[in-house]
């Protein structure tokens, strides 16, 4: 079940506004800004400066992404005294001064606001930051600001419209304005595609990561369970949650998730993962075994071409293609998925609340449910809060169905589905696209997300990646890579040898509407 969204509350907020071109510019990756500032051609507080000033021309003005809900008013500062840092001698690693965006699930104990997007948490400063967070300013990463995101990521209603929240508003698609970024990581999709920062990261319980950097031409990684801390992430489920790297190439993706990687002793599951440390090395396309998820493909005859060119070019540089590996779909857990995350959602909720937000006027599920039913016309203008109300209304974590759904889960998306397809045919990964095209937005009929490669993985708590794949009439398309536990390096230098074989990522123009051909 995928993160979903909703629309602004009136119908003006459908109109599009006037295109502003930004000047031409070649799109910034983390190692080349490093090498940049390390030969001083480059400070962090410049780099910082440009991406601000950037983020006023493309989203808070010219064609109005609004994916950045809020700025760091401490990220000049910050940047400043890394540059200080650097000018003695001390560097942090590699992302020393990088700008990164964060999505606004994720805490951090500073002026900016953690909200996931509800008007309930609108004045929420927490105390601290999230263990990531910890880890990425440790690293040198200059926190730039957080972006919008589908509320509560997109675990509210059925009826939802993707990058919409009630404290940021909707989110629009860079390469047609027209068009949904898809969810829930909408926000920082847009931004990183639209080149707002350098890095951006978002969280996934079922294709929040990889749908949108799918539908705005970036690289997206949702990791293993456990590889990345869940501390300080506003949950849905912790059984699926997990926070990932959305950039524009690999070998960023690599660097941001490198970083964000570590055991926490607020995380047990963390500490039981194998060492993360890994390289990226391309070469492994040569003689990798990658059997393509023929029941994930979309139906719609030009987007599978493109992915048909895709399982070529992966041919020719060296792969061995298993055709058709057989990996069940996903209906046959469906619904089990969907009462384990009410059922986690309820409880996991209410933890975060305690821990981040005590003596907030919200601290349960509940105290959620009555904000949004007393604040109606802001926070339910188009779609209400069913699935909260069913969450509500479930026990809690002890309840046999419960359990009983967690095991079916379990099986079907691990015994009987991943570990048998990868097993059966000693494969290294699967592979299939990731999803359909960038829908229309619609706040009458909702999301219209289509096929989808994403459940598998999030259910059994596997790395996925996807990468740029082509267009389709002018729209992003993704090749998802999907193995086995701890596999991300793995699926990393196998999504570097593609894209450095095909180059398919390219910046979005800031369309008013899809292009036809």
């Amino acid at each position: 079940m995928q993160r979903r969204h909703l629309l602004l509350s009136s119908a003006a907020a459908l109109a599009l506004p006037s295109l502003s071109h930004a000047a031409p510019r070649t799109e910034g990756t983390a190692a080349a800004q490093a090498q940049a500032m390390a030969a001083g051609r480059l400070t962090a507080e410049r780099l910082v400066q440009d991406y601000l000033s950037r983020i006023a021309a493309l989203d808070k003005a010219g064609p109005r992404l609004n994916s950045v809900i809020e700025l760091n008013p401490e990220a000049r500062a910050i940047a400043l005294a890394l540059d200080a840092e650097r000018r003695a001698g001390k560097l942090r690693g590699p992302l020393h001064g990088i700008p990164v965006l964060l999505k606004d699930n994720i805490a951090t104990g500073d002026r900016m606001h953690t909200t996931a997007g509800s008007l309930a948490l609108a004045d929420l400063r927490v105390a601290r930051d999230a263990h990531l967070v910890q880890r990425l300013r440790a690293a040198g990463a200059v926190i730039l600001g957080k972006t919008n995101l589908s509320e509560w990521a997109n675990m509210r209603s059925t009826r939802s419209v993707s990058g919409w929240s009630g404290r940021g508003g909707l989110t629009r698609n860079p390469y047609a304005l027209d068009r949904s970024c898809s969810g829930s990581s909408s926000g920082t999709g847009a931004a990183i595609a639209a080149d707002l920062a350098t890095l951006g990261v978002g969280t996934e319980t079922d294709g929040s990561i990889v749908s949108p950097a799918s539908i705005c031409g970036l690289v997206g990684l949702k990791p293993t369970l456990g590889r990345i801390s869940r501390d300080g992430v506003i949950p849905i489920a912790h059984s699926q949650d997990t926070a990932g790297p959305m950039t524009r190439t690999v070998a960023d993706a690599a660097l941001l998730y490198a970083a964000m990687c570590g055991p926490d002793a607020a995380d047990a599951v963390t500490q039981a993962a194998p060492d993360a440390a890994g390289q990226l090395d391309a070469g492994l396309i040569k003689g990798a075994r990658l059997g393509v998820a023929r029941n994930y493909f979309t139906g719609f005859d030009e987007a599978d071409a493109a992915i048909e060119l895709a399982i070529a070019k992966l041919r020719e540089l060296g792969a061995e293609i298993v055709d058709n590996a057989d990996l069940p779909a996903a209906t046959a857990y469906g619904d089990a998925e969907t009462l384990v995350l009410l059922y986690e959602l309820k409880e996991d909720l209410g933890q975060w609340l305690k821990t981040f937000a005590p003596g907030h006027r919200v601290q349960s599920l509940a105290d959620v449910i009555a904000f949004n039913a007393a604040h109606r016309s802001q926070e339910m203008p188009w779609f209400g809060q069913e699935l909260f109300e069913k969450a509500q209304a479930l026990g809690d974590l002890s309840t046999p169905a419960y359990r009983e759904a967690l095991a079916a889960c379990a099986k079907g998306a691990r015994e009987e589905g991943l570990d048998k397809a990868l097993k059966a045919q000693r494969l290294d990964a699967l592979i299939a696209p990731t999803g359909g095209l960038a829908w229309l937005i619609d706040p009458v009929a909702s999301d219209h997300y289509g096929a989808s490669f994403s459940t598998p993985a999030a259910v059994a708590g596997y790395p996925h990646l996807t990468v740029p794949a082509g267009f389709v009439r002018g729209l992003p398309l993704g090749l998802s890579f999907v193995g086995p536990a701890w596999s991300e390096w793995k699926l990393l230098s196998l999504g570097l040898a593609f894209e450095q074989a095909t180059k398919h990522r390219r910046a979005p123009a800031f369309a008013k509407r899809t292009v036809p051909l």
